[in-house]
């Protein structure tokens, strides 16, 4: 809602590798508990440019972020290490901001009805059934398009870190012009097929994967046809502005995930911390 205005970057590339943020620059932090240098890093490059600091964190985060201008909560510090809840009310809140900040009481308006939609999202499926049927596949894939290209990074992300399996998330485009000339039979992939730019790109995305042989998986609109003509299987999420889809969209990969780990018998919560070769292997990670 700001236009060119607004970047997204990781902490690391903003502190390493953009140039000088002059005083009218804002900087937005999104960090679950407030304690990664590269999280603390930018909000401190942020406060000696002269710049606007405000971070998004969850409750009992860290001291580090208290040199922040403003601080936006989320929720109480998870205890398991994915952040799933946490994440969901960060995109939320800066929903929030943006929608403040643009004037926008479009947004406004339906941002205050995801709460009702997650409630009724949540009782749709039987989501371990869902996961008990694709739980045997060889590579996992996420797709989207515009703001949910994002929620197909994260959903992989998910499923490296909770499920432990190969996951890989891309931009739909990004997708047709390489990476699915490695989808085989043995693999699934999730399309978020939401109205939008990327819907059409979705629907080759899903022709092309359907002829090699792969199952489909398509987050879609309610009343979607063309998509469930070519899906294995459909979840349908209500009807929001697509800036605000990706809130939705999310959750059903989240729970997916979790209960993809209990059919593998996989702690979703630890990262493998608790097993003794990925467990010196975090030791020797710094973040």
């Amino acid at each position: 809602r700001l236009g060119h205005r607004v970047r997204a970057f990781h902490s690391f590339e903003l502190v390493g590798y953009w140039p000088a943020l002059g005083p009218k620059t804002g900087v937005v932090v999104v960090s679950h508990r407030g304690t990664k240098r590269y999280s603390l890093d930018a909000l401190a490059r942020a406060k000696a440019e002269g710049g606007v600091a405000v971070v998004i964190t969850g409750k009992g985060s860290g001291d580090g972020l208290a040199i922040a201008d403003q601080t936006l909560r989320t929720v109480d510090q998870e205890s398991s290490a994915a952040h799933t809840i946490s994440y969901t009310c960060a995109m939320a809140l800066l929903a929030a901001l943006a929608a403040d900040m643009g004037g926008d009481d479009a947004i406004r308006r339906a941002l205050d009805q995801i709460p009702d939609h997650l409630a009724a999202l949540l009782g749709q499926k039987s989501w371990a059934e869902l996961a008990a049927r694709f739980a045997e596949r060889h590579r996992y894939y996420f797709i989207g398009g515009g703001p949910n290209t994002a929620t197909a990074y994260e959903a992989a992300l998910k499923m490296n870190e909770a499920s432990h399996a190969t996951a890989l998330g891309f931009n739909c485009e990004q997708f047709l012009h390489g990476p699915w000339s490695a989808v085989d039979r043995a693999d699934v992939v999730f399309l978020v097929a939401l109205p939008g730019r990327g819907y059409e790109r979705c629907l080759t995305a899903a022709r092309a994967a359907r002829e090699i042989g792969a199952a489909v998986v398509a987050i879609v609109a309610d009343g979607d046809r063309e998509m469930a003509s070519l899906a294995t299987e459909t979840i349908v999420v209500p009807a929001v502005p697509e800036l605000l889809s990706p809130i939705l969209a999310i959750v059903p990969l989240q729970l997916f995930t979790y209960y993809l780990a209990v059919q593998r018998g996989v702690n979703p919560d630890t990262m493998r911390a608790d097993q003794p070769d990925h467990g010196r292997a975090r030791a020797l990670i710094a973040l």
